[in-house]
């Protein structure tokens, strides 16, 4: 076995084996890219170049600033106004609780980018409210996770900022514009399911739809739905980068929470400044972490190895790109979602371009694909997150979850064959 062969072998092994055995992903990570660079017999100071080469981008400044924004937006009294808009909305349907989760996300998401936020905020709320109005428990909590991936998709998403950097010169303007469709597209398919269940189980109904109500709670919600319009109009319009409208994004968030809806005083501003650096401090350990593992990607030519050695078994693009979902899905089994973007993009996106899927399509692929991971055991953090605040067994909330599992695999079988979903406002605003 020649020198490349083994330092791939090291690479790869150490990487897996360390996550089998729990370690933490950024340290399987890191200490993998040393053991290959030590095979290879190179200077281990380029583990801190390429650590330190891997934060040091000017777009990267904006994940922070909308990890904040998401932060003070969600603490900041907001929940209960996205969730009245909802139920005005959705909540006179069968099962309404439901549609008023799924809707609801799709707002909240908008907000704060993030599934796990989504969860554990507008499930402290409304999985209590469902279960009070008779919903089972674990479909209350797998409505309530599944549903939070919306937030994903939905612009302003850090980690469609991630992927942009780990692509490279992908415009971050065009992912957010992708993901609304897809993530309209997802929140139909669950409540569709929802509807469905809820007709056999014969959930509630809520009060009648009212076009004054609806107008009210419109105004009521316009300060918290501004900042999304604030942050897509304003980079799309080529007005401000991504990065200069994360940090407007944060000071409107800041007045929007301390002044106008008042959820936040000065004393919860200092606690949602410190969980932002706890949460940052994590995402850019990864990103870094991640910069040198990428480099011995890249150094031992792993993405053209793994091109050709997965276009060797067949040339049908249809069967390429389900393969392609699949070894996403599977990493999402036993990896988080940023370390999947930071390592997996370098290898697959290639494969993606080759076929005839455009990067910015790939990226929301990815993202809906790292979604479905974060609900599956046993790595899955918001699948963990929803059962912890709901105090439902995980083993029930997987369960249950099991028809919102298809409903997200069709989601993302449409996003993958049918590009005009993804594509098509970006080509509209190109």
């Amino acid at each position: 076995m020649d020198v490349q062969s083994w330092a791939i072998l090291i690479l790869l092994g150490t990487f897996f084996l360390m996550i089998i055995l729990r370690f933490p992903i950024a340290y399987a990570v890191a200490l993998s890219a040393v053991f290959s660079l030590l095979a290879q017999g190179k200077s281990l100071s380029a583990v801190c170049q390429q650590m330190v080469k891997g934060i040091n981008s000017f777009s990267l400044m904006a994940v922070p600033f909308f990890i904040t924004m998401g932060i003070l937006m969600g603490t900041g009294g907001i929940s209960e106004k996205l969730i009245a808009l909802a139920n005005t909305c959705v909540g006179w349907m069968r099962g309404g609780l439901a549609m008023v989760n799924i809707v609801a996300s799709y707002f909240f998401g908008g907000i704060s980018g993030s599934a796990a936020a989504d969860t554990a905020s507008l499930g402290s709320i409304l999985i209590p409210m469902m279960v009070d109005q008779g919903y089972d428990d674990d479909f209350s909590t797998a409505v309530t996770i599944t549903s939070s991936c919306e937030g994903l998709l939905v612009p302003p998403s850090h980690n469609m900022v991630i992927y942009a950097t780990t692509a490279g010169g992908i415009s971050v303007g065009s992912l957010f514009l992708a993901g609304y469709i897809p993530g309209a597209l997802l929140a139909v398919s669950l409540m569709v399911g929802s509807y469905i269940i809820s007709v056999r189980r014969k959930y509630p109904k809520g009060d009648k739809f009212s076009i004054v109500k609806l107008i009210k709670q419109l105004a009521t919600s316009f300060w918290a739905l501004a900042a999304v319009i604030i942050v897509v109009i304003g980079v799309v319009a080529g007005i401000f980068t991504a990065t200069e409208s994360a940090a407007i994004a944060v000071i409107y968030s800041l007045i929007v929470s301390v002044f106008i809806y008042k959820g936040l005083d000065w004393k919860g501003v200092w606690r949602v400044l410190d969980d932002c650096v706890h949460t940052l401090s994590i995402v850019l350990i990864l990103i870094a972490a991640s910069s040198a593992f990428g480099y011995c990607l890249t150094t031992l030519h792993v993405p053209d190895l793994a091109a050709r050695a997965i276009t060797t078994i067949t040339d049908n693009p249809i069967i390429l790109a389900l393969l392609l979902d699949l070894i996403v899905l599977i990493l999402g089994c036993i990896m988080d979602m940023a370390p999947i973007i930071l390592i997996a993009t370098p290898i697959l996106l290639p494969i993606a371009v080759q076929i005839g899927i455009d990067p910015i399509q790939f990226g929301i692929i990815m993202v809906l694909n790292c979604g479905i991971g974060l609900l599956t055991p046993p790595v899955g953090a918001v699948l963990f997150i929803g059962s912890a605040v709901s105090k439902v067994p995980m083993e029930r909330v997987v369960k249950a979850t099991l028809p919102f599992y298809v409903c997200m695999v069709v989601t993302l079988l449409l996003i993958t064959f049918v590009p005009s979903i993804s594509m098509f406002l970006p080509n509209l605003f190109k």
